[in-house]
């Protein structure tokens, strides 16, 4: 299968009074189409940095990086347009409505009114906010709004997903209707690159998974694959032992 991600020794060092934190180290791997690559790693492995290249917020200091066969440093735009970036902070506009919001955002890619409005249709049914669309979203729930960011990157229906931390804040319930959704996505073809500490979702929607620990890839591989090579029965058993 052709590879959508593909990312080939990315470096980003941050320099400070105490010295150097290398946050991605030689970072390789690749994503294929139709599939979902989950990213695990502890708090400060290099995950967020590592998106955050991928979705060209940061440059890297070195290596390079291909988004739908676009480099991310010489044409960052034709990345941007093949992409939805979920980060893990917010970035909502708190006294919009979710529809409005939603709707400007849409609106910026040159989709048609009628398409915006079907595709949010969907999409709000789908992730179960339907009934928030005329609320002011300052008056939402925390899991409200992180399902709102994700609306606002389906509706434009872009064919890469990096989503970080997509269940965050997020109760049981609500974190399967993403997961239901995202599945629903790779079966038509979307590649999904996700990061998560929730290594029951891992599990369940992964095809592979890389493990970053300290700025560097320990791991790739299936979960079989990890089975076999590991001995342990669970991924947090399986995560643990790989991260070294």
């Amino acid at each position: 299968m052709e590879s959508k991600i593909l990312v080939k020794e990315i470096k980003k060092y941050f320099y400070s009074k105490k010295g150097i934190v290398k946050a991605v180290d030689g970072v390789s791997f690749d994503v294929r189409e139709g599939e979902i690559f989950a990213l695990l790693g502890p708090n400060g492995a290099g995950k967020t940095t590592t998106l955050r290249i991928l979705a060209t917020i940061l440059k890297p200091d070195s290596g390079e990086a291909f988004i739908n066969g676009y480099n991310i440093l010489k044409e960052p735009e034709k990345v941007r347009e093949s992409i939805g970036f979920l980060p893990g902070d917010t970035g909502l506009y708190h006294r919009l409505t979710p529809s409005e919001f939603v709707e400007i955002f849409a609106s910026l890619y040159g989709i048609p009114k009628d398409i915006i409005n079907k595709r949010k249709k969907e999409v709000f049914e789908a992730l179960g906010i339907e009934r928030y669309s005329k609320t002011i979203i300052d008056k939402l729930s925390q899991g409200t709004k992180q399902k709102v960011l994700l609306a606002k990157i389906l509706v434009s229906d872009p064919p890469i997903l990096i989503l970080d931390e997509p269940a965050q804040g997020l109760d049981v319930v609500a974190a399967k209707l993403i997961e239901e959704y995202l599945l629903k996505l790779k079966k038509e073809g979307k590649t999904i690159l996700i990061s998560t500490h929730i290594m029951e979702q891992a599990e369940y929607l992964a095809d592979r998974i890389g493990i970053i620990n300290e700025g560097k890839i320990t791991y790739i591989g299936e979960i079989e694959n990890m089975r076999e090579k590991t001995g342990k029965k669970t991924l947090r058993e399986m995560f643990l032992t790989l991260l070294k």
